[in-house]
């Protein structure tokens, strides 16, 4: 089930979904829109690597911290939220594109768009410049909205990334 803005602006009161920083306005009617950081990883030349699931990407990539990037036609860069987010045991959030932007060629998340029950990290972006116009992308662009939903049953997620 979709929480909607009246749902998750009591979650967020009484700290069961914890977003820092939080801004109220950025509270849509089912979602949450979630800016861009200032920390990206750019892919450097092209190699062949062979994916497994050991595969890390920090050793293909360069970290940079800016207050911009800007993407050519086709180019892929990684970037991080500004907020934390912090869910509990039994809510769930799907990371999505916002329209405007999507109507301008970015594509958000490549294909990891879950953020996991009981995650507590920033999120990030798999950021592809989909358009023929390169694009500049600027520190704290509300680039991608967060879908909440309750689950059925409890869970907390283990994984890799949990404390990115």
């Amino acid at each position: 089930m979709v929480l909607t803005k009246a749902v998750i602006k009591r979650e967020i009161k009484d700290r069961n979904i914890k977003v820092k920083p939080y801004k109220s306005k950025y509270l849509g009617d089912a979602s949450l829109d979630i800016c861009l950081g200032d920390e990206f990883w750019v892919f450097g030349e092209n190699k062949n690597i062979t994916l497994n699931d050991k595969t890390d990407f920090k050793k293909y990539t360069k970290k940079i911290k800016a207050n911009s990037i800007t993407l050519m036609p086709g180019a892929f860069v990684l970037g991080m939220s500004k907020e934390k987010i912090s869910l509990p045991s039994n809510i769930c959030g799907f990371l999505s594109g916002r329209s405007r932007f999507a109507r301008m060629g970015i594509v958000v998340h490549a294909t990891a768009f879950v953020v996991h029950p009981g995650v507590s990290n920033r999120q990030m972006f798999e950021i592809k410049n989909m358009s023929n116009n390169t694009l500049t992308l600027k520190k704290g662009l509300r680039i991608a909205q967060l879908v909440f939903m309750r689950t059925e049953g409890q869970s907390k997620y283990k994984g890799r990334y949990k404390k990115q």
